[in-house]
């Protein structure tokens, strides 16, 4: 285009892709060998962040127990031990959750939902998922 060529009213553009649904959510689905660009999930960081730092606190004694740690944050004991769950997931996954590369399937919902606690165990039920 040159300064001179007219500027149409109307672009446009196509992009190959499916709407799936996937766990009652939609989701966009690619065509194969399409490259995605993953972003971090803020939901899971933040919970990661969140069940590391409480672990923390209960390691160190600043808390005795798992309902005077969830009084002094000002939530339900029964989330906070969901979410204490995530320090147990194995350390390439959180590795993968920090750096945005995890699966569709990784969800924070699906993440505080109970998993097997062996990191070997964890990756098969992932695999299996997509």
């Amino acid at each position: 285009m040159t300064s001179r060529t007219p500027i149409p009213d109307t672009l446009t553009l196509h992009v190959p892709f499916r709407v799936v649904k996937r766990g009652g959510r939609k989701e966009m689905q690619l065509p194969e060998g399409a490259e995605l660009v993953r972003r971090t999930d803020n939901a899971l960081v933040k919970a990661l962040s969140r069940a590391f730092r409480w672990k923390r606190m209960l390691e160190t004694g600043d808390f005795v127990t798992i309902a005077e740690l969830a009084e002094h944050e000002g939530i339900a004991p029964s989330y906070m031990t969901r979410v204490l769950r995530l320090a147990l997931l194995a350390p390439d996954i959180v590795e993968a959750i920090l750096d945005g590369k995890q699966g569709p399937e990784v969800t924070l919902v699906r993440v505080l939902e109970a998993f097997p606690v062996e990191w070997e165990k964890q990756r098969f039920s992932q695999k299996e998922t997509t």
